[in-house]
């Protein structure tokens, strides 16, 4: 239960943010009311909260335990995972980080005004592909007119996911939920009229799933913030403006806090500013102190409890003890109509076995369109990873990573008691698995999913010898998954290799 003292800062807080915005609106001349609520459909003017100037900085870069970006389109992304200063946190870390250990796969959801126009959410206007009040005029179109958020929980949960993260507002400023803070929400300016994260939120506890939400720290749209496009930036220092601006992205992020209580936090754009001036430390101490469950990604300036590549695969096992691939279906983050270069179920089942074999999650982003429907293509990949999953859970959930580098030629996990292996490989012709350096006797070979023995030799192991030997597994064509086929080991004890 929440402590009395969290309520009565965050009520603080938000009340002194009210304040200095309201101070902050009414001392500068840029058109954006951030703090004046209207009941009119599509009442703000397209021209949103601009605000103009000269001159655009290049982003900082973040720091070490950020690892990943928002979008191709930004900053350069990098597939290099780094440790999070906030794994030194005493504060029971691990017993927060069991349950994402555990579960293995999580739905990302990309939706925003960005899925009227089918443009790169938030980019299309900061790398001035379009202009900024051209990118605005989609909030007359976003509609969510289709939007049934038991039906999305009932695809995410038949996925397999045990996870979702939706974007709660992206680097527009534009907010899907009835934020009291500024006016550049679904709610005032959009036919929509609703809070869109409140139904979801409510139908993945229903569900008995994790609740992600994702923030950007940045906001482009933001009057107070330093940064509008490539070429456009506010002001360069001025300690009034931007207190304002940490005063604003505090305190919607409480609002999340009091609205949701998320399970995760998945912050991104922290690139663009410091730790210090974010003041990361203020908002994960805020985040714990109102759930001391929560978690939170690498992209809080290094005040994150795991690593989060993007839409790049480690080639090799990471450092970082918890991470998480996060990943498009297609090529886009948000819904693109001509973007149709969907990865096939196949390629999206082995790209997950890669992942948790090497001890972390899959992140994999959907795109709902503007009226709230999920694209077929997408549904049908979502399905038949839950086929694959339920069928081959036992290889999955509660596993930890497989074998080291080259003792077989493809992913594996492995029971949390070391006993059991599994190996994935596609389902493309029958044949022979090699297993090399495991000195383990192999007690049975089984196919997951439908359980049948296997035959297994063993070669290179004399009786004077106390080498590993060379394994070879029969698998015949007739067993084999047309996705990925698993077959699991069950040793004659821990798991012993050289």
């Amino acid at each position: 239960m929440r402590s009395t003292e969290g309520k009565l800062c965050r009520s603080m807080i938000a009340g002194l943010t009210l304040f200095l915005l309201t101070a902050g609106v009414m001392a500068q001349t840029d058109p954006a009311d951030l703090s004046a609520k209207s009941s009119a459909p599509g009442g703000a003017s397209p021209s949103g909260p601009v605000a103009s100037s000269a001159g655009a900085s290049s982003p900082s870069g973040p720091v070490a335990s950020s690892p990943g970006v928002s979008s191709p389109s930004g900053p350069v992304a990098s597939s290099s995972i780094a440790s999070s200063p906030a794994a030194s946190y005493p504060s029971g870390t691990e017993d927060r980080m069991e349950w994402f250990a555990d579960a293995k796969l999580g739905i990302f959801i990309h939706w925003g005004i960005y899925a009227v126009n089918g443009i790169d959410e938030s980019w299309s206007f900061y790398n001035e592909l379009i202009g900024y009040d051209d990118y605005m005029k989609q909030l007359a179109g976003f509609t969510a007119e289709n939007y049934d958020p038991r039906q999305w929980v009932k695809l995410i949960r038949e996925s397999g996911a045990r996870y979702a993260v939706l974007t709660s507002k992206h680097h527009d400023g534009v907010a899907l939920w009835d934020t009291k803070l500024s006016r550049l929400n679904v709610v005032d300016t959009t036919p929509a009229r609703a809070d869109l994260i409140k139904p979801f939120v409510k139908e993945l506890r229903r569900a008995g799933l994790k609740v992600g939400l994702y923030y950007s720290l940045l906001d482009w749209s933001h009057p107070d913030y330093p940064n509008m496009t490539k070429s456009v930036k506010r002001y360069s220092e001025d300690s009034l403006r931007w207190e304002r601006f940490v005063t604003f992205n505090h305190g919607q992020i409480s609002e999340l806090a009091d609205k949701f209580r998320p399970d995760l936090y998945w912050f991104d754009g922290d690139w663009e500013q410091s730790a210090e001036k974010w003041r990361a430390a203020e908002i994960r101490k805020m985040i714990l102190e109102d759930n001391p469950a929560a978690i939170i990604n690498s992209r809080l300036a290094g005040y994150g409890d795991y690593a989060t590549p993007e839409q790049g695969l480690p080639s090799a096992r990471p450092e970082a003890k918890h991470w998480e691939l996060c990943m498009t279906i297609n090529d886009s983050w948000g819904y693109q109509g001509n973007d149709k270069n969907y990865k096939s179920p196949s390629q999206v089942v082995r790209i997950f076995a890669e992942c948790i074999g090497m001890g972390g999650n899959l992140l994999l982003d959907i795109g709902p369109k503007a009226d709230g429907t999920i694209p077929e293509q997408q549904a049908e990949v979502l399905r038949e990873m839950g086929r694959w999953t339920s069928r081959h859970r036992q290889a999955i959930y509660g596993t930890v990573a497989g074998l080291p580098d080259g003792h077989f030629a493809g992913p594996s996990t492995m029971s949390r008691d070391s006993t059991t292996v599994y190996l994935f490989f596609p389902g493309d012709g029958g044949g022979e698995l090699m297993l090399e350096g495991v000195k383990n006797r192999i007690n049975k070979a089984f196919v997951v999913g439908n359980g049948t023995t296997l035959e297994v030799r063993e070669y290179l192991r004399p009786y004077w010898s106390n080498h590993a030997g060379v394994y070879f597994i029969k698998v015949p064509e007739e067993v084999l998954d047309g996705t990925m086929t698993v077959i699991g080991l069950a040793l004659d004890g821990k798991l012993k290799t050289e």
